[in-house]
């Protein structure tokens, strides 16, 4: 069971990830409205849309990172593997 002051640092630690993500997607999308006005006013040939997918999916691993998004047969599979290592000591 954790400490008040360890239920503390854990919620602390928590909104700092969670204000790191927020400030990254923010910038993501100002950049990516910045750079689809540039592609739209600099004529054909439109090219916004790989930074963006690109960018995206960094944007997506952190937001995963941050909220969890390990699927659930993965974490079973973690937790059985370390069960078992446990119980082999």
């Amino acid at each position: 069971m954790m400490t008040e002051q360890e239920k503390t640092e854990f919620a602390q630690k928590r909104v700092e990830a969670m204000t790191g993500f927020y400030i990254h997607l923010a910038i993501y999308v100002l950049v990516i409205a910045g750079l689809l006005a540039i592609d739209l006013l600099g004529g054909p040939g439109y090219w916004v849309q790989w930074p963006a997918l690109g960018w995206g999916v960094g944007v997506l691993g952190h937001a995963l990172a941050v909220f969890g998004g390990t699927p659930g047969f993965i974490g079973r599979w973690q937790a059985r593997k370390i069960k078992s290592i446990r119980d082999g000591l």
